[in-house]
């Protein structure tokens, strides 16, 4: 059954389809949409007790519930400065050094960060021999991503690619997945250095939005598209930690890369199939 399910992968019009379910996620349909909401609701055993707006009725579209946010307080951060926090709510996937330019996906399966950062040689260089830690969201997770540590828009590249599901099922199967999977880098500027924020599309993934370009959608192709931000400028986009800096309509995955000596060890706990909670303490600073 798994082997079918890869298959199927390949063989799905994964664009289409997910551009045909982003359509209806963005379509207020009354009744249609509170029942669909509903029954997502108790499928996937989301909780709504979190929310802001906690009944199914209370969201017009289908992206509305699952962008949704939470009630102030329901992610205070680390209060510890020296720590990083988690980016979003999720599973640790994979974490660890990058080695000779490349990433662990899972067992058995490495790929370039090189690839995944878009075929860029000077951008890929400023994280050699650094640390990377690679977050799923699940369905029923909260989908909005934080700041794991405040900086500064130096850089972002949109990357086509493919959108095969990103779950660990397909983690295990597909290899290079998360550099094959179209993509939206995010590089900020920080007190430790590059921080590379990799939001990974998936299948029915009808979006990434990020808080400065909203929904980054350049012309379907092959090229990649780079936008270079001036740090310096009065208006630069300084995001402070813990800060939304994107989100994802129906669920995917993230991918942090660190330079080298940024980090002095992740958090305790903070192993493959970890569950992560935005603002827990996640990584702590080299010179910490």
């Amino acid at each position: 059954m798994d082997k079918l399910k890869i298959v199927l992968q390949y063989l799905l019009p994964k664009h289409l389809l997910s551009r045909l379910v982003g359509k209806l996620a963005a379509a207020e349909l009354g009744g249609l949409t509170t029942w669909t909401i509903s029954k997502f609701i108790k499928q996937y055993n989301v909780d709504m007790s979190e929310a802001a707006a906690s009944n199914a009725d209370d969201y017009n579209t289908f992206n509305a519930f699952f962008t949704r946010a939470l009630k102030p307080g329901m992610r205070p951060l680390h209060e510890n400065e020296q720590y990083l926090v988690h980016p979003v709510d999720g599973t640790v996937s994979q974490r660890g050094p990058i080695e000779q330019g490349r990433i662990i996906q899972a067992k058995g399966h490495d790929y370039s960060s090189l690839a995944l950062l878009g075929d860029l040689p000077e951008l890929a260089a400023r994280f050699d021999e650094g640390d990377f830690a690679t977050i799923y969201l699940a369905p029923r997770d909260y989908h909005r991503i934080h700041m794991p540590v405040a900086g500064t828009l130096s850089k972002m590249v949109y990357v086509p690619g493919e959108l095969f599901s990103v779950n660990p099922l397909t983690a295990q199967h597909v290899p290079g997945l998360f550099a094959r999977n179209e993509r939206v880098v995010a590089i900020f500027e920080t007190e430790i250095g590059p921080l590379a924020m990799v939001l990974v599309g998936a299948t029915i993934v009808a979006s990434i939005e990020t808080v400065w370009a909203g929904t980054v959608t350049p012309p379907t192709g092959k090229k990649v598209f780079v936008w270079d931000y001036d740090t310096e400028a009065e208006d630069a986009i300084t995001l402070a930690k813990g800060e939304e800096m994107g989100r994802f309509k129906l669920g995917s995955t993230v991918v942090m890369l660190f330079a080298k000596d940024a980090l002095s060890e992740f958090a305790d706990g903070v192993e493959p199939g970890a569950v992560t909670r935005m603002g827990q303490a996640f990584a702590k600073k080299a010179d910490a």
